[in-house]
Protein backbone atom coordinates (compact mmCIF):
# COMPACT_ATOMS: atom_id res chain seq x y z
CA UNK A 1 0.00 0.00 0.00
CA UNK A 2 1.39 3.27 -0.73
CA UNK A 3 2.22 5.95 1.65
CA UNK A 4 -0.51 8.37 0.47
CA UNK A 5 -3.10 5.29 0.85
CA UNK A 6 -1.94 5.05 4.15
CA UNK A 7 -2.89 8.45 5.11
CA UNK A 8 -5.81 8.69 3.85
CA UNK A 9 -6.81 5.23 5.49
CA UNK A 10 -5.62 7.19 8.38
CA UNK A 11 -7.19 10.33 8.08
CA UNK A 12 -10.50 8.81 7.29
CA UNK A 13 -10.38 6.85 11.17
CA UNK A 14 -8.96 9.93 12.58
CA UNK A 15 -12.29 11.95 11.09
CA UNK A 16 -14.58 8.88 12.16
CA UNK A 17 -13.15 9.03 16.05
CA UNK A 18 -13.33 12.94 15.92
CA UNK A 19 -16.89 12.93 15.18
CA UNK A 20 -20.61 14.32 16.04
CA UNK A 21 -21.35 10.66 16.09
CA UNK A 22 -18.41 9.60 18.70
CA UNK A 23 -18.71 12.59 20.80
CA UNK A 24 -22.56 11.19 21.49
CA UNK A 25 -21.28 7.78 22.18
CA UNK A 26 -18.96 9.57 24.55
CA UNK A 27 -22.22 11.07 26.21
CA UNK A 28 -24.01 7.63 26.44
CA UNK A 29 -20.32 6.25 27.10
CA UNK A 30 -20.44 8.25 30.90
CA UNK A 31 -23.96 7.50 31.51
CA UNK A 32 -22.49 3.83 31.01
CA UNK A 33 -19.56 4.56 33.26
CA UNK A 34 -22.24 5.64 35.91
CA UNK A 35 -23.74 2.72 36.13
CA UNK A 36 -21.13 0.40 35.97
CA UNK A 37 -18.99 2.01 38.97
CA UNK A 38 -22.45 2.69 40.77
CA UNK A 39 -23.09 -1.17 40.11
CA UNK A 40 -20.06 -2.24 40.78
CA UNK A 41 -20.11 0.02 43.96
CA UNK A 42 -23.12 -1.53 45.16
CA UNK A 43 -22.27 -4.86 44.16
CA UNK A 44 -18.69 -4.67 46.37
CA UNK A 45 -19.54 -2.71 49.37
CA UNK A 46 -23.35 -4.36 49.90
CA UNK A 47 -24.36 -7.30 48.47
CA UNK A 48 -20.96 -9.07 48.59
CA UNK A 49 -19.77 -7.48 51.93
CA UNK A 50 -20.93 -10.15 53.97
CA UNK A 51 -19.27 -12.68 51.77
CA UNK A 52 -15.81 -10.67 51.75
CA UNK A 53 -16.05 -10.55 55.90
CA UNK A 54 -16.12 -14.01 56.03
CA UNK A 55 -12.95 -14.36 54.08
CA UNK A 56 -14.22 -15.50 50.19
CA UNK A 57 -11.55 -14.78 47.68
CA UNK A 58 -11.26 -11.39 46.97
CA UNK A 59 -11.38 -11.54 42.69
CA UNK A 60 -13.64 -13.88 43.07
CA UNK A 61 -16.05 -11.35 44.00
CA UNK A 62 -14.51 -8.50 42.29
CA UNK A 63 -15.08 -10.54 39.15
CA UNK A 64 -18.72 -11.30 39.79
CA UNK A 65 -19.29 -7.98 40.70
CA UNK A 66 -17.86 -6.60 37.28
CA UNK A 67 -19.71 -8.82 35.45
CA UNK A 68 -22.77 -7.34 36.87
CA UNK A 69 -21.99 -4.06 36.07
CA UNK A 70 -20.37 -4.09 32.70
CA UNK A 71 -23.70 -5.92 31.97
CA UNK A 72 -26.29 -3.57 33.09
CA UNK A 73 -23.76 -0.77 31.68
CA UNK A 74 -23.96 -2.57 28.10
CA UNK A 75 -27.42 -2.57 28.13
CA UNK A 76 -28.15 0.78 28.80
CA UNK A 77 -25.18 2.05 26.51
CA UNK A 78 -26.59 -0.36 23.60
CA UNK A 79 -30.59 1.31 24.14
CA UNK A 80 -28.83 4.57 24.15
CA UNK A 81 -26.74 4.16 21.22
CA UNK A 82 -29.38 2.93 18.93
CA UNK A 83 -32.03 5.16 20.20
CA UNK A 84 -29.47 8.49 19.51
CA UNK A 85 -25.94 7.83 18.76
CA UNK A 86 -27.03 5.57 15.39
CA UNK A 87 -30.36 6.14 15.38
CA UNK A 88 -30.09 7.93 11.30
CA UNK A 89 -28.97 4.39 10.33
CA UNK A 90 -32.35 3.42 9.76
CA UNK A 91 -31.26 0.35 7.88
CA UNK A 92 -30.32 -1.32 11.38
CA UNK A 93 -33.86 -0.47 12.89
CA UNK A 94 -35.70 -3.52 10.97
CA UNK A 95 -33.90 -6.44 12.88
CA UNK A 96 -35.30 -7.40 16.11
CA UNK A 97 -33.68 -5.37 19.17
CA UNK A 98 -32.27 -8.68 20.66
CA UNK A 99 -30.86 -9.69 17.84
CA UNK A 100 -29.32 -6.46 16.84
CA UNK A 101 -28.22 -6.67 21.12
CA UNK A 102 -26.57 -9.79 20.84
CA UNK A 103 -24.37 -8.10 17.92
CA UNK A 104 -23.99 -5.33 19.95
CA UNK A 105 -22.65 -7.61 22.85
CA UNK A 106 -20.24 -9.51 20.07
CA UNK A 107 -18.88 -6.18 19.15
CA UNK A 108 -18.07 -4.83 22.93
CA UNK A 109 -17.01 -8.55 23.75
CA UNK A 110 -12.91 -7.42 23.16
CA UNK A 111 -14.01 -4.67 24.82
CA UNK A 112 -15.10 -6.27 27.83
CA UNK A 113 -12.30 -8.83 27.66
CA UNK A 114 -9.85 -5.83 28.07
CA UNK A 115 -11.78 -3.89 30.32
CA UNK A 116 -11.67 -7.36 32.77
CA UNK A 117 -7.94 -7.39 32.29
CA UNK A 118 -6.80 -4.10 32.84
CA UNK A 119 -8.74 -3.68 35.82
CA UNK A 120 -7.73 -7.00 37.33
CA UNK A 121 -4.04 -5.81 36.70
CA UNK A 122 -4.74 -2.12 38.10
CA UNK A 123 -6.65 -2.98 41.35
CA UNK A 124 -3.95 -4.60 42.93
CA UNK A 125 -2.20 -1.02 42.65
CA UNK A 126 -4.79 1.51 42.80
CA UNK A 127 -8.95 1.86 44.20
CA UNK A 128 -10.99 -1.13 42.47
CA UNK A 129 -13.19 2.06 40.78
CA UNK A 130 -10.12 3.64 39.51
CA UNK A 131 -8.78 0.85 38.19
CA UNK A 132 -12.01 0.19 36.26
CA UNK A 133 -12.71 3.57 35.05
CA UNK A 134 -8.96 3.35 33.71
CA UNK A 135 -9.93 0.50 32.04
CA UNK A 136 -13.13 1.91 30.46
CA UNK A 137 -11.03 4.63 29.26
CA UNK A 138 -8.63 2.47 27.38
CA UNK A 139 -11.28 0.38 25.91
CA UNK A 140 -13.96 3.02 24.45
CA UNK A 141 -12.15 4.22 20.91
CA UNK A 142 -11.88 0.66 19.88
CA UNK A 143 -15.26 -0.30 21.63
CA UNK A 144 -16.79 2.92 19.37
CA UNK A 145 -14.98 1.96 16.28
CA UNK A 146 -16.34 -1.65 16.21
CA UNK A 147 -19.85 -0.47 16.56
CA UNK A 148 -19.51 2.31 13.83
CA UNK A 149 -18.41 -0.17 11.56
CA UNK A 150 -20.11 -3.37 12.43
CA UNK A 151 -23.31 -3.11 14.53
CA UNK A 152 -24.60 0.32 13.23
CA UNK A 153 -22.73 0.05 10.13
CA UNK A 154 -23.45 1.44 6.90
CA UNK A 155 -24.65 -1.96 4.94
CA UNK A 156 -25.04 -1.25 1.10
CA UNK A 157 -28.60 -2.94 0.18
CA UNK A 158 -28.19 -3.97 -3.30
CA UNK A 159 -31.75 -4.12 -4.86
CA UNK A 160 -32.44 -6.63 -7.55
CA UNK A 161 -31.70 -4.59 -10.37
CA UNK A 162 -28.64 -3.59 -9.21
CA UNK A 163 -27.76 -7.46 -8.85
CA UNK A 164 -28.59 -8.18 -12.77
CA UNK A 165 -25.43 -8.56 -14.62
CA UNK A 166 -26.08 -6.89 -18.20
CA UNK A 167 -26.11 -8.54 -21.20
Amino acid sequence: MTPFKLRMRAASLLRRIFSIRFLKFGTVGVSGIVVNQGVLYVMQEHVFHVANVVGQVDWLLLNASLSVAIFLATLNNFFWNRLWTWKDRVQHQHRPWIVQFGQYTLACGVSIALQFMFTNLLAPHVYYLIANFIAIGVTSVLNFLLNDIWTFGRVKLLGKAAVRQPK
